[in-house]
């Protein structure tokens, strides 16, 4: 069972040549029962999942010869995993039709997970490949149905939780480029939009009792997102802090029909 997110996977080397370049990839890690582990997600496939047409899925897992204490590839491993990765996804193209929703590396073994048509003859394909071109590497393949599409959408896809620490992670990289070591609180601006003026309203009330100050409401035309609001708090920025804060805010805004749209700050240099 995967469970809080611990940090990002800010260092892996994702080979493009294994990834179409025209989806969108995450990368994180994440506590299981037995350890960290890491998930390389295709977030490309979540706004047309599940795609019917591809009912199968197929795990190409490979055992990490190189492997940490905590059940990862060292460094000098991860050239070998992408030689197979690059080798098994040709090698599946070159058949059937296929759609790549994640890799999955925890407790020293690596999987490659793919969507296929249809299962006649891959097995043996990839078994060829593996004698042919990997004779000493141990592997496993596995087959199973999963029309639903669940490995993707509630393993590999990241939580509402994770979420919210990938996207307040992107903000913190920019700080800390500039020079900022996340130490000092400061004042953060964080804006939402609602539905209706009534929704807004009530929400105002609990981010006040919160400690939040109104900095703005405005009204528009967008009929979605037709009552703006922008508040503000000073806090701390590291990861866990702003996540929390975050994901608290977006949470309640959706109670009463708006959604959360982001935060800002300003860099402070020691």
């Amino acid at each position: 069972m995967r469970g809080l997110l611990l940090f990002f996977l800010l260092n892996i080397i994702i080979q493009s040549s294994a990834q179409d370049k025209r989806d969108y990839w995450e990368a994180y890690l994440a506590q299981y029962d037995k350890g960290v582990g890491s998930i390389l997600v295709n977030m490309s496939l979540k706004e047309n999942a599940p795609i019917l047409e591809f009912p199968f899925l197929l795990s190409a897992r490979v055992k990490i010869n190189h492997c940490s204490a905590e059940g990862l590839p060292e460094q000098d491993g991860w050239d070998n995993l992408y030689k197979i990765s690059d080798k098994i996804k040709a090698e599946i193209d070159s058949h059937i039709p296929s759609i790549a929703p994640g890799v999955f590396t925890y407790q020293c073994w690596r999987t490659d997970y793919y969507y296929i048509r249809d299962t006649t003859g891959v097995r043996q394909q990839l078994t060829t490949v593996f004698k042919d071109f990997f004779p000493d590497q141990e592997y496993k393949i596995e087959f199973r149905s999963d029309s639903s599409w669940a490995a993707y959408l509630t393993f590999l896809y990241p939580n509402e939780e994770t979420l919210e620490y990938i996207s307040n992670e992107k903000v913190l990289s920019q700080l800390m480029e500039s020079g900022d070591k996340l130490i000092k609180a400061r004042k953060i601006d964080h804006w939402l939009y609602f539905k209706t003026e009534t929704g807004r309203s009530k929400f105002i009330i609990y981010a006040t009792e919160q400690g939040f100050k109104v900095e703005s409401q405005e009204n528009g035309q967008n009929k979605e997102r037709n009552f703006s609001l922008r508040l503000s708090r000073t806090d701390k920025v590291d990861i866990k802090s702003i996540s929390a804060i975050t994901l608290q805010l977006k949470r309640k805004a959706r109670q009463y029909g708006g959604d959360y749209d982001g935060w800002e700050t300003f860099v402070i240099k020691e």
